[in-house]
């Protein structure tokens, strides 16, 4: 049954406006995204085998143009609105942590590292060069792959973080394998970088694990 098809209130759209967009569930958000499903298949229904496709929103949002058109009812005119909506929202999250303290805005940081991280098949090693009153300058990814203290060259994190005219630096960087835990690796390759920086006045300010929903924080753990 297509959803202009069901009564009113259990419509995605008509309740998004009425309770909020946290109302609803992925496949809702993701109809209210696609607009109409394809035949014999609702768009909440679509949205159901995306999530079933893919296993998460994450790994629906870094899906290649070939993993994203493999499934029936999507394609590139769909994939590059995607990609422009997660772009958009990206960009409003760098704006806020731009402008202010990113050290008043936790959850900020977390939900943008999520975006850029969560979902990707391969280990990606990200750093957000921040001013001297901890606002965002930009962020870059230095290394990809297995991450260890010898694949992650100090060096040219240091050479980075001059670059950029950089006060501290917060350290970001994903586990595919679905566990935020930290492993031995990770924490050697943070108290090398820490005083690597250190040596030219730049303070990390944390490192973050990403595995989809879930980021570790090592501040928060007293682990730096």
């Amino acid at each position: 049954m297509a959803i202009i098809d069901w009564p009113e209130e259990q419509r995605p759209r008509e309740r998004l406006i009425r309770q909020g967009a946290q109302a609803l569930s992925d496949a809702e958000l993701l109809a209210i995204f696609l607009r109409v499903g394809v035949s014999g298949k609702s768009a909440v229904a679509l949205g159901c085998d995306m999530l079933s496709h893919f296993g998460s929103l994450g790994r629906l949002f870094n899906a290649s143009l070939g993993e994203f058109s493999a499934l029936h009812g999507l394609g590139a005119a769909k994939y590059a609105q995607l990609q422009a909506v997660l772009e958009l929202a990206r960009r409003a999250i760098h704006e806020d942590l731009s402008s202010g303290c990113v050290m008043n805005s936790p959850r900020a940081v977390r939900e943008y590292l999520q975006m850029l991280l969560a979902g990707r098949p391969y280990e990606s090693f990200i750093v957000l060069f921040l001013d001297v009153k901890n606002r965002l300058v930009t962020t870059e990814e230095l290394f990809r792959g297995t991450l260890t203290q010898a694949s992650v060259y100090p060096r040219e994190v240091v050479k980075a973080a001059l670059a950029h005219n950089a006060a501290s630096v917060i350290l970001a960087h994903n586990h595919p394998s679905g566990s935020a835990d930290p492993s031995a690796a990770d924490r050697a390759l943070t108290q090398a970088l820490k005083q690597a920086l250190a040596l030219v006045d730049v303070r990390v300010l944390d490192h973050f694990i990403v595995a989809g929903r879930t980021v570790h924080s090592f501040a928060e753990h007293g682990e730096i």
